[in-house]
Order: structure tokens, then C-alpha cells, then sequence
């Protein structure tokens, strides 16, 4: 009898070894490597951040006593921006070459406002480019962040 129960309990453990190993027990594969562990390309999506829409960003800058205010401005790359500029004491203007924005020159209390995509990363001066305004400090930092 102590026979039987032997070879009862090396059938059933070979039998459980056997199905451990069929295709159907096998976990499923989820990117990574293919069946025959050859990797693969990780499913679409899979380690990536969700991407962020672009949002629009706006700001309104004045420029008197050769200074601009705010001194900077921040945004992420492919951003709508507005900027709304205001010349308070005398003519000015607002440029950030890299980025090919320009406002018109303007007369004390004037505005004017442009718009584009911040496709560049990094950090842009921005200046007035009336007269010797830049070289008396009329600048500030334009920054597109990833």
C-alpha cells in the first residue's frame, strides 16, 4: 500500500510539473520580449508620460525707466503665448530674436500684442531695441522649459 501512495504522488507532481509548463500557464507577455524572448518594442504608451497639451499662455509687460515689468516670463515648449506690451514713459519696444518676435515701436501709452508657438527650449533675452534701451538695461528673460 505504501507503494501506491508513492507512485500516486509522483504521478501528480509530474503532472503538475508538465502543466506549469504548457502555453496556456505561461504568464502573458506584456511588451518587452517576444514568445521566444527576443525583445521587442514595449507597447505603445507603455514608460512614456501621458503628453501634456499645449496651453496658452499670456502676459502683459510694461516697459518705462529702461526696465520691463515682469523681468521675466516662462513657459513650456510649444505653448500658445500672448504678450500684450505697454510702453509707459517714452518709445519702446519688445524683441526676442531667437524666437523672431517683434512688437511695433510705440509712443508713451500705446500697446501692442503679438503671438506665436514657443518652439524653442531654453532662455531668450528679450530687449528694446530703441536707441541705447538694451545697453541701459531694458531687458529681461524669456524661458521655454520641455
Amino acid at each position: 500500500m505504501l507503494i501506491g501512495i508513492a507512485v500516486v504522488v509522483v504521478l501528480g507532481i509530474g503532472m503538475w510539473a508538465v502543466s506549469m509548463n504548457s502555453p496556456a500557464s505561461q504568464p502573458e507577455n506584456s511588451g518587452g520580449e517576444d514568445a521566444a524572448g527576443v525583445p521587442s518594442a514595449a507597447p505603445s504608451g507603455a514608460n512614456q508620460p501621458a503628453a501634456q497639451p499645449a496651453s496658452k499662455k499670456e502676459f502683459t509687460v510694461s516697459g518705462q525707466n529702461f526696465s520691463f515689468t515682469p523681468s521675466t516670463m516662462t513657459v513650456k515648449k510649444g505653448d500658445t503665448v500672448r504678450i500684450t506690451f505697454k510702453s509707459g514713459d517714452m518709445m519702446h519696444d519688445l524683441k526676442i530674436d531667437e524666437l523672431g518676435v517683434a512688437t511695433k515701436i510705440l509712443k508713451t501709452g500705446e500697446e501692442d500684442t503679438v503671438e506665436f508657438i514657443a518652439d524653442k527650449v531654453g532662455a531668450f533675452e528679450y530687449y528694446c531695441s530703441v536707441g541705447s534701451h538694451r545697453a541701459k538695461g531694458m531687458k529681461g528673460t524669456f524661458t521655454v522649459t520641455e
